[in-house]
Formats: structure tokens, C-alpha cells, sequence
């Protein structure tokens, strides 16, 4: 491959490098896929949600052949303590209809059957080689890959390679990574049978449920935790902020078991057999950490653009990956309609992404890291809401006392007024 030049390389086999690599494929264009793992997936780990819309717009009816895990229909968000918590439960047909929908994915199996598609489109993939440098001319403007020595050239060259892309580094495109701007996410994959998921999780076969969690499985630092069903395994994970973690008594590793051993989570998976154990950086500071996007011969693109939002009730990323390889395409498309790969011309992703909901929705709720960032929210409200439920459903021989009065001086004890007034500040500015 010495020397080849290509119409378009991109470097990633992830979700938006694939995307973008399917549709330029389709479109006739040689096209390279450059992946350091042994295969599309290997190295790629996420909670395992996927909503479906943005995919249904490069292969509609994806979920019919796709291996997907099950399709949601269940969402619940738990506030959890030391020895329970609170959980509350969402079901509703909307949550399943046309682009709704939304599955549970393993990305070692999604993410293969993707690069297939992209293959039988006619795009060529390398895997298991690393890209050590990005390749510019004099005057600045990308023009190929070196990996491992074996240059590679191209018009157009797409940077999907991740949250912590170091090429877009090297291009000055993208700052070195703050401890504050990224999470630790660690993930269990726990192997049950389908029927016994069913039952624990109160859904049918092709069914499954969504559960996010804060509190006790961080031990009140910013972060929680998450469950997903599968077909046949549980994923059961934390996610943390690397600020925290050096502040924190309780290591990563630890977090994971003090979660899959809590009194509402272990009885999932009890008899469960553990079958996989991955950890991966998640981007968290939203739009403040997105980076320079287009230059002359060059795009950046998903986690690698830092397209992610934490909304504490759902995480959005691969719906936001997949979206943005596909107008990466676009802008490739009509670079080469002109034969002109600027940056005045790859400009257009920008605009795109600017009209799309990837970067309309990071801009509306851009101040939500803001407000994750109280303890709060972790500490002290889940506690709170737990010994309020404490009062109202614990019935013994003790005399019951004011309801009322008892929830009002505990809400005191934890919250003062300054403090609610600035959380309450940042909340009612954290959606534009």
C-alpha cells in the first residue's frame, strides 16, 4: 500500500468513521478505513444504548439485520443509597415508535457488522495498525497518513479516532485533555440466560430495559451508574470523572463491584457468570470541548469532535457519531464536486452539523456539565430522597411522627438556601 492514494482515508473503525466511510464508499469513492484495533469494535466500549434515528437515515430498517441486542422499552432512573434507593420507572409506546426506537448494542459485534456494510459498499479496511502521524504539505494542508512508516495519501483525510485523537492534536486542531473534561467509564458484562433477564427486568423476548443510576455507585462523585439488558448478558457499569477519582477513597475497580453488589443491582444478576470487564474515557465538558473541526484536507468527527452530552437521565453519543460521520460525507461529496478540499470548502460539515441536532442540541444544553458538577446531585439528594421514602413507607411499632415536619427539618439539614439558589440557577440556564 505504499504511497496509494486514495479519494478519502479515514482513520477510526468506530461508529462515525464507518458511517462516513459506508456513505463515501456508496457513493464511488476509494475509500481506506484505518483501525488500530485487530478488528472494528475491538477496542470500542460504551454503556450499550443506541437510538436508532440517526443510523435509520444511512440504512433504513438497519435494526432488521443489525445485531442488536433488544430494543428498549423501559427507561428507569435510580437514586441510590448505601442499602437501597429509589427508582423510578418509564414505559410508554413512544418510546419504541418509528426513529424513537432505541436498542442495546455490544460494540465488538455492532461495530463489525457495520464495517461489512461499509465493505460491501467497497470501502477497504486495515486493522490492527496504528497511524503514528498525520501527512501535511508546505503549506500546512492534510494530504495522507503515516502508519508505522507506510505512507498513505488522500484528498480528504477523517479523523475518527477517538476521544483522545491524538493526530488532531498534532495538528493543532484539538487541545490536550483536562482531568475535568472526561470520565472513566468501566463496564461488566455478565452472561444470563434470556428468560431469566426477562422475568428480572419485567420484559418480553426482543424487549429490554435502560436503568441509570447516581449515588452510592460512585460514592457521591460525579458520575453513576448504568444497566442495560442484552439478549443473553447484563451490562453493568460506573462512569466517573478523572478529576475525582484521586479524590475519591473508592479506586474505579472498587466502584464496579460496590455497584453490581448493591442491594437493588445484585439481584439482577445474581448467578450470573462475569464474562467481560473493558474501560474506556467518555468526553463530559459538552461544547466547551469541542475542538477545530475542518481544515485544509482534514475533518474531525464523533467522539474525536467531543460530540457527546451528559444529561444525567440519558447520554447521547453514538446517535451524535453516527450523525456527524454521515455530514462528513456530505462535506466530502461536494469538496470533490469542485475538486476544491480547503478549508474554506470542508467548511460545509460545519454548517451542517450547525443545522442538524448535533450541534443545535450540544448548544442548548451546554451549561448541563456545569450543573453535573455539583456533589450534590450525587450526595446528598440521593440520600435525602431515601430517607424520605424511609418515612413514608417503614411501618413498625414506633409511633409515627410528623411526616411534614420530619422531610422539612431533614431538607434543611442538608441544603442551605444559597446553595439550592445557585444549583437552581444553573439549572434553569442549563437548556436554552
Amino acid at each position: 500500500m505504499s504511497e496509494e492514494k486514495f479519494d478519502v482515508i479515514v482513520v477510526g473503525g468506530g461508529l462515525a468513521g464507518l458511517t462516513a466511510a459506508y456513505e463515501l464508499a456508496n457513493a464511488g469513492y476509494e475509500t481506506l478505513v484505518v483501525e488500530r484495533g485487530d478488528y472494528c469494535g475491538a477496542k470500542n466500549m460504551t454503556g450499550g444504548r443506541l437510538y436508532g434515528h440517526s443510523l435509520e437515515k444511512v440504512i433504513p430498517g438497519f435494526a432488521n439485520e443489525a445485531p442488536i441486542e433488544r430494543k428498549i422499552v423501559k427507561e428507569n432512573i435510580a437514586l441510590l443509597n448505601a442499602d437501597g434507593g429509589v427508582q423510578i420507572a418509564y414505559t410508554s409506546p413512544k418510546l419504541t415508535e418509528g426513529d424513537n426506537a432505541s436498542y442495546s448494542v455490544l460494540r465488538g459485534k455492532f461495530d463489525q457488522w457495520l464495517a461489512s456494510k461499509a465493505e460491501e459498499a467497497g470501502a477497504m479496511m486495515v486493522t490492527g495498525i496504528r497511524v503514528d502521524k498525520v501527512i501535511t504539505d508546505d503549506a500546512g494542508k492534510v494530504i495522507g497518513i503515516d502508519a508505522g512508516g507506510e505512507e498513505m495519501y488522500a484528498d480528504v483525510v477523517i479523523l475518527a479516532d477517538g476521544v483522545n485523537s491524538l493526530l488532531a492534536q498534532q495538528l493543532g486542531m484539538k487541545k490536550e485533555i483536562e482531568p475535568h473534561e472526561v470520565a472513566v467509564g468501566a463496564k461488566e458484562v455478565w452472561k444470563l440466560d434470556e428468560k431469566t433477564i426477562n422475568e428480572r427486568f419485567g420484559v418480553k423476548d426482543g424487549e429490554g430495559a435502560a436503568i441509570l443510576c447516581a449515588g452510592d455507585p460512585t460514592d457521591g462523585n460525579l458520575g453513576g451508574g448504568f444497566i442495560y439488558t442484552n439478549k443473553d448478558t447484563v451490562s453493568v457499569g460506573i462512569v466517573t470523572t478523572l478529576s475525582d477519582i484521586g479524590r475519591s477513597d473508592v479506586s474505579v475497580p472498587k466502584m464496579v463491584e460496590r455497584f453490581h453488589n448493591h442491594p437493588m443491582v445484585e439481584p439482577l444478576i445474581a448467578g450470573g457468570e462475569l464474562i467481560e470487564y473493558s474501560g474506556h474515557l467518555v468526553t463530559e465538558a459538552g461544547l466547551s470541548m469541542v475542538p477545530e473541526l475542518y481544515r485544509d484536507g482534514v475533518l474531525v468527527t464523533g467522539d474525536a469532535a467531543a460530540f457527546v452530552i451528559n444529561l444525567g437521565y440519558t447520554v447521547r453519543g453514538m446517535d451524535f457519531a453516527i450523525e456527524s460521520g454521515r455530514l462528513a460525507a456530505e462535506a466530502v461529496k461536494k469538496a470533490k464536486a469542485v475538486d476544491d478540499y480547503s478549508a474554506a470548502t470542508l467548511s460545509y460539515y460545519k454548517k451542517l452539523l450547525e443545522e442538524s441536532f448535533v450541534l443545535r442540541d450540544m448548544k442548548k444544553f451546554a451549561a448541563f456539565p456545569m450543573i453535573l458538577e455539583e456533589h450534590m446531585i450525587f450526595n446528598e439528594l440521593p440520600q435525602f430522597v431515601g430517607d424520605v421514602f424511609n418515612r413514608m413507607m417503614v411501618v413498625n411499632s414506633e409511633p409515627s411522627g410528623d411526616l411534614v415536619v420530619g422531610i422539612a427539618n431533614d431538607f434543611c439539614s442538608r441544603f442551605t438556601m444559597a446553595g439550592l439558589a445557585d444549583f437552581v440557577s444553573k439549572l434553569m440556564g442549563g437548556a436554552q
